[in-house]
């Protein structure tokens, strides 16, 4: 694991000098300030969509980038493979098989070879768009995170093993945030009975967003759980976790709760099914808005100090940017907590027995 105050200097410091270049480009051609703040909403927007290239920083107005391409993975009428160095980073058009393919808003479309595209009356693309099975920066941390997660644990069962079940290393280092996610969260919530089968699930969970959440916090801008896709993907694997769970009083209470007049039943039963879809759908929108809303606010104070463009409102902007950015390390662990705390309390009522009298 990354020591967690070391990196966030160099975080800001290297988002301070990507945006210093887009204030020293403006300053040399004269451009106004409402230019500047178009570059920097760009720029923050950028930073928080997913992409098909590792681009750490720009540089000589945006036409020089360091980092490296991923490879695209299209099917249309066949398998295309191609860099995304063909794209040059959504100012060229790909020629691959006799196809032409054109970066638009971070989606790809099949174009002619001058890359035309093509709107509605909405000003919708209405350019075919290739099925994308494409390895992009999200996906690459994700496998990243597994084989971290991979090495963690194997290295802590090692531990074990090694000195009659006394943790060293790796297993001194995880015990206590084990124990306390088995102690504080999956006993209490689901019971001391029926908590173990539902233990790797949450440590999966639990140490899956909060590592992915770190990086989120790195130059790199590999912000993954800011992608509503894969927020979903968690929170669907929640909803079937629990429904598959759930025992005959978890169903019972939905659709005919007991002690309930039958037509209060009736009108409950719609509610109660309704929630169950509203349980995930609340645990993907919390993880999702509060990641981003964090990246936004973080990267907009850090862009206010090139507005200001003065000792005083910089140097409080910075200020205010640093203690920020420190905060952002506590919200990463309490979102992958909370996701971790409501998937436990999900699954404790659908195993929960009742007793009614």
């Amino acid at each position: 694991m990354r020591r967690k105050i070391a990196f966030k200097p160099i975080t800001l410091l290297l988002l301070l000098i990507t945006f210093a270049s887009f204030a020293k480009e403006d300053k040399q051609h004269g451009e106004p300030e409402g230019d500047l703040r178009s570059e920097i909403k760009e720029y923050i927007q950028h930073h928080l969509l997913d992409s098909y290239d590792f681009n750490l920083f720009s540089y000589e107005n945006g036409e020089k980038h360091f980092g490296f391409p991923l490879p695209v993975i299209l099917w249309d009428d066949g398998l295309k493979v191609f860099s995304s160095s063909k794209f040059h980073h959504g100012e060229a058009v790909a020629e691959v098989g006799g196809n032409h393919y054109k970066l638009y808003h971070n989606k790809i479309y099949k174009t002619d070879a001058e890359g035309t595209i093509n709107y509605d009356a909405e000003h919708h693309p209405t350019n075919a768009k290739p099925l994308d099975f494409s390895i992009t920066k999200n996906v690459v941390l994700i496998a990243m995170v597994f084989a971290i997660m991979f090495f963690m644990f194997s290295r802590m069962a090692k531990s074990y093993q090694k000195n009659n079940g006394m943790p060293k290393g790796m297993g001194r280092f995880l015990e206590p945030i084990v124990l306390y996610v088995r102690d504080e969260i999956a006993i209490p919530n689901i019971g001391e009975k029926k908590y173990k089968k539902y233990m790797s699930y949450l440590l999966t969970v639990f140490f899956f967003v909060w590592i992915v959440n770190l990086f989120g916090l790195t130059p790199i801008g590999m912000n993954v759980t800011n992608n509503i896709a894969v927020t979903l993907c968690l929170a669907l694997i929640t909803y079937f976790i629990t429904t598959f769970s759930g025992n005959k009083n978890y169903w019972k209470h939905i659709f005919w709760m007991p002690g309930v007049p039958v037509p209060m039943k009736i009108i409950l039963a719609p509610i109660e099914l309704l929630g169950t879809f509203i349980k995930p759908f609340a645990l993907m929108i919390r993880l999702y808005a509060n990641i981003t809303a964090g990246h936004v606010v973080l990267m907009s104070i850090i862009g206010m100090m090139f507005i200001f463009n003065n000792w005083l409102g910089s140097s409080l902007s910075f200020l205010l940017a640093f203690v920020l950015g420190i905060l952002e390390l506590l919200v990463a662990a309490l979102q992958a907590y909370i996701f971790t705390v409501l998937s436990a309390l999900y699954f404790g009522m659908a195993v929960e027995d009742h007793d009614h009298h």
